[in-house]
């Protein structure tokens, strides 16, 4: 089965291109990470319970009150397994730049990224077993949490042109003043520097998507790139991963170390670039 992640940039189209995978005539599975994210801490969770544990003496508006929709009036939740987290007031601990938020923000990481990534492997395997060919990994900071490695592909949505970004973001979130919204956009890393490192993975191993213009325009760029895809991570292929499992370890295996020598690869030439200026 090949593992195909997808990342992209805010406003650069990645959920677009996710929602025109899982339909016809691609119709893969989506591993979404923002929504693994979410419902490894719903109430009753392990993930739910530890939050509450580690954040809950320091943090009393952490659930939200009874009274609230989500709750149903009830003190235990709509669901009796626990009131919902206050996601806004969770996130004032963990906003900024000082001792006490760096060191929020590690613990709720600590918490939450294990349980996302305990998430994904088992969806991984149910995907496998179920068959796919290909399942999609959705996840906005593929390369910066590491999840590339596991990538047999791997997907960038982007944009030519900087001032896309900027005008969809502010047609997306009216509220925002331009200088807002290009602060958002360089809060994340640069797009480009995405689609470089996609690229030095090779033909078929590293694809990119322009979204450059309309949804038509887009549709056939992940036409262009899946049977780029196709043609590297045949069904054939994947297939005989299923039926030899022998043959899908070595060639997970493979695929793994390959992937790790790429990382080491791009952060060493990364260095070099910057000690240069």
């Amino acid at each position: 089965m090949l593992l195909l992640g997808l990342t992209g940039s805010i406003a650069t189209g990645k959920s677009t291109v996710s929602n025109l995978l899982r339909a016809p005539p691609y119709n893969l599975p989506i591993i979404d990470a923002d929504v693994l994210a979410r419902e490894v801490v719903e109430p009753g969770t392990p993930g739910y319970q530890k939050l509450v544990d580690h954040f809950g003496p320091t943090t009393p508006d952490l659930l939200l009150p009874p009274s609230d929709p989500l709750c149903g009036g009830k003190e235990l939740g709509k669901n009796g397994k626990g009131r919902p987290l206050n996601r806004p007031a969770l996130g004032l601990k963990v906003f900024g730049e000082s001792e006490e938020a760096l060191k929020n923000k590690k613990a709720l990481n600590g918490i939450v990224h294990p349980a996302v990534g305990k998430a994904i492997y088992k969806a991984m395997l149910f995907h496998f077993i179920k068959g796919h060919w290909a399942v999609v990994l959705d996840v906005p900071l593929l390369f910066e949490s590491g999840w590339e490695r596991y990538c047999g592909t791997v997907m960038v949505v982007a944009v030519s042109d900087p001032e896309v970004q900027i005008k969809r973001l502010r047609e997306r979130d009216s509220h925002l003043s331009e200088e807002a919204a290009k602060n958002r956009i360089l809060s994340q890393r640069d797009i480009r520097e995405k689609v470089k490192q996609a690229q030095a993975r090779g033909e078929g191993r590293g694809v990119v998507v322009y979204n450059d213009s309309d949804r038509e325009h887009l549709a056939k760029e992940v036409s262009r790139a899946m049977e780029q895809i196709q043609k590297a991570s045949p069904v054939w292929w994947s297939t005989l991963c299923l039926i030899c499992p022998p043959v899908g370890v070595t060639a997970a295996a493979w695929t793994i170390w390959q992937n790790w020598n790429l990382q080491k690869e791009w952060a060493e030439t990364t260095r070099r670039e910057k000690a240069r200026l």
